[in-house]
């Protein structure tokens, strides 16, 4: 009776996959309606904001209905901000499951980090058309569904290097709160002003400079402004939005988290 031999690769797979379904399910029926709360979060945020401006008459934000402007701003750093949480806090809640050889550290990290992305899109898609029913009018003069991007692979690959960042941004926080606990509550604090300084709510565009170029240091900037020009080309960003720059602060975070995912594994284990 000869016995199958299973390679590295296919025992990584089984792991991701067994670690998502338990994640998948935590995540979306861990309390009553938890899978509402997912986009009744997004939807209370927007519609604030929206009602502030349509209330002070603004219904453009550059050459972009301001329906528009705020849900892709918004659904771009929710990404980021959810990706970068749950990967954050991926070895805290998973802790029990290291016991066993084949799941390491960064399995739950890139586990939870894929699974905000596979429920982003959704929940995306239901925002805009829910936006498109409420009658925004989101994308004028498109032969396709005016909820889709007029430049979809500009909004794609804005979409994945802002994911790509807030992988990085987890991976690195992961390893600091091991060694400093105290550091979540710093975390916490940011989270909201960060809503602001990223271009979410406000025009970045409308900073002068030198003040613009400090703010343009944070790479989810680039992120939330390159979804907006994917959904409509003509819109006036910051001339100094940098594709590059997202793909590379979003390469490098995650480049040196996995530094010191390999350099304290045996920390992040003992924890």
């Amino acid at each position: 009776m000869t016995t199958k031999v299973r390679i590295p690769l296919d025992i990584t797979l089984a792991v991701w996959r067994a670690v998502f379904l338990r994640e998948a399910l935590e995540r979306m029926f861990e309390a009553r309606v938890a899978w509402m709360w997912l986009i009744i979060e997004p939807v209370i945020y927007i519609a604030l904001h929206a009602f502030g401006y349509l209330a002070l008459h603004v219904h453009a934000i550059g050459g972009m209905e301001t329906s528009l402007w705020i849900i892709t701003g918004f659904i771009a750093y929710l990404l980021w901000r959810r990706t970068g949480t749950q990967v954050t806090y991926a070895l805290e809640c998973n802790k029990p499951f290291f016991a066993y050889r084949q799941v390491k550290p960064f399995d739950a990290a890139i586990v939870r980090a894929l699974l905000e992305l596979f429920l982003m899109i959704p929940i995306a898609v239901a925002i805009l058309m829910l936006a498109k029913a409420l009658g925004h009018k989101l994308s004028p003069g498109l032969l396709n569904p005016e909820f889709l991007p007029r430049d979809p692979l500009l909004a794609i690959a804005g979409i994945i290097g802002i994911w790509l960042f807030g992988l990085g941004y987890g991976l690195i926080n992961s390893v600091a709160l091991t060694f400093v606990p105290d550091l979540d509550h710093v975390y916490r604090i940011l989270i909201l002003p960060l809503l602001y300084i990223s271009g979410t709510f406000f025009p970045i565009f409308f900073i002068p400079q030198p003040y613009r170029g400090i703010l343009l240091i944070n790479p989810v900037v680039h992120g939330v402004e390159l979804v907006r020009k994917g959904f409509l080309p003509t819109y006036h960003s910051a001339p100094e939005i940098s594709l590059s720059y997202l793909f590379a602060t979003g390469l490098g975070s995650i480049l040196f988290g996995l530094i010191l995912y390999r350099r304290y594994a045996k920390e992040l284990l003992m924890q």
